[in-house]
């Protein structure tokens, strides 16, 4: 038997032209104290637009969907098709207001679910010492 996982939004995120907002359910409100002292914010979100049996089931793609790249695992890219669709992007922090976080270098579409946010803690390797693909 597989362990049944439930994850609830803590929100959503909004776009136009000029902003992107992510809208926190009042529910989580007492959640957002001492977020404003960060500058940037890891942000964990449903690809919902991709959520469909054939996006769920696409393990192999073209990275960037440039077939001039070698056909990868969607474990080893950042592909918004695979078995899971949870999504992560470290972002610029620009307001809190309320329950209206604005940032900035957002990638997530309007309207997809927000699961989580986090405190971005700087502590990555140094890039001399990272391996990435050639693609990259």
């Amino acid at each position: 038997m597989r362990d049944a996982l439930m994850l609830r939004p803590v929100g959503r995120v909004h776009r136009s032209d000029t902003a992107s907002r992510i809208e926190i359910d009042a529910a989580y409100a007492d959640a957002l104290l001492g977020l404003a002292d960060y500058s940037h914010i890891m942000v964990l979100y449903w690809f919902h637009h991709n959520d469909t049996p054939e996006g769920r089931s696409t393990l192999q793609v073209y990275p960037r969907g440039d077939r001039g790249n070698p056909l990868t695992g969607v474990f080893a890219t950042h592909a918004p098709v695979r078995p899971n669709l949870v999504a992560l992007t470290r972002c610029q922090l620009l307001a809190v207001d309320g329950l209206t976080l604005t940032v900035a270098g957002l990638d997530a579409l309007d309207g997809s679910p927000v699961l989580d946010i986090k405190g971005f803690i700087p502590g990555e390797p140094d890039p001399d010492q990272v391996r990435l693909p050639r693609w990259v």
